[in-house]
């Protein structure tokens, strides 16, 4: 078990519950930037993902989420780019709703499927 602090940085910051899935997410940035990525797992504070889009740490982003539970999108009107690896990348949901914290919340918990 490792002693480093919860608080960490890094990309085994894992701060909340996290649902594993496989769905799709479209991004959206300055300058008409917008690309896709396939999330990995998702908490109510942020995702890790992957894609081939060239993404740079500090990003900002808007996101539309489509997630198992509704047809429409859930939106995040802002996400920073934390990490990078490889072709996957961690958001940290910086700027998004109320309703649709409670949204994704409610996803997880009726889920379960969280480590």
């Amino acid at each position: 078990m490792s002693n480093e602090p919860l608080h960490s940085s890094d990309n085994q910051d894992r701060r909340g519950r996290r649902l594993f899935l496989s769905c799709r997410l479209f991004f959206f940035g300055d300058d008409d930037f917008e690309g896709e990525a396939t999330i990995l797992d998702v908490s109510t504070n942020g995702c890790r993902a992957e894609t081939m889009m060239e993404l740079q740490i500090g990003m900002t982003l808007k996101l539309s989420l489509f997630l198992p539970d509704f047809k429409w999108p859930l939106r995040v009107d802002q996400a920073i780019v934390r990490w990078i690896e490889g072709k996957q990348f961690g958001l940290e949901f910086t700027e998004i709703r109320l309703a649709q914290r409670e949204r994704l919340r409610n996803l997880i918990i009726k889920t379960k499927r969280y480590d």
